[in-house]
């Protein structure tokens, strides 16, 4: 077995492994705003808990910091122009939600209509891990499932996302 120093490890695993990416969206007063998010995992069964991280550089990561509920999208792949309007351009330079189809939803956050599987996150908590992302710990309190056709597997993923040039870079 070859060794590896941690941070190659890591980056192998990260870069090999396909995980899922999510269109977080908010609003906070009158402002909106939302992102393509990488960074995101379940982190508690019961009670049921949701982290993500928001890079400090995007446009959303200045409203999530005075929301106090995100919503989590998850997109099937035929759906990809939402995810590149979403992960390739900046809320300081466009209004997002003026180039998609959108409804408002619970504690008016803008949920996005052509994406999948939805639901709305509590902030319970922001935490300052020391790297260009805030994590935001998530409590479900609303959703819905829509009869959106996708099914395990077709669901956009990271290597559907990684020739994508960010609005912002992290």
């Amino acid at each position: 077995m070859a060794g590896a120093d941690g941070h190659s490890a890591f980056e192998e695993m990260m870069t090999t492994v396909e995980s899922p990416v999510y269109l977080v969206t908010t609003v906070a007063g009158d402002r909106r705003s939302g992102c393509l998010v990488g960074f995101a995992a379940q982190m508690s069964i019961d009670p049921s808990r949701f982290v993500l991280g928001i890079s400090r550089a995007n446009h959303t990561h200045a409203v999530a910091a005075e929301a106090d509920h995100l919503a989590v999208h998850v997109v099937g792949r035929d759906h990809l122009d939402l995810v590149r309007l979403f992960g390739s351009e900046t809320g300081d330079e466009i209004d997002k939600f003026d180039r998609c189809s959108w409804t408002e939803g619970p504690f008016g956050l803008p949920v996005l209509t052509d994406a999948g599987i939805w639901f709305a996150g509590r902030v319970l908590d922001r935490i300052d891990v020391g790297g260009d992302h805030t994590c935001y710990v998530l409590e479900p309190v609303g959703g819905a499932i829509p009869g959106h056709s996708a099914v395990r597997g077709d669901w956009v993923g990271a290597a559907d996302v990684d020739q994508l040039d960010p609005g912002h870079q992290a």
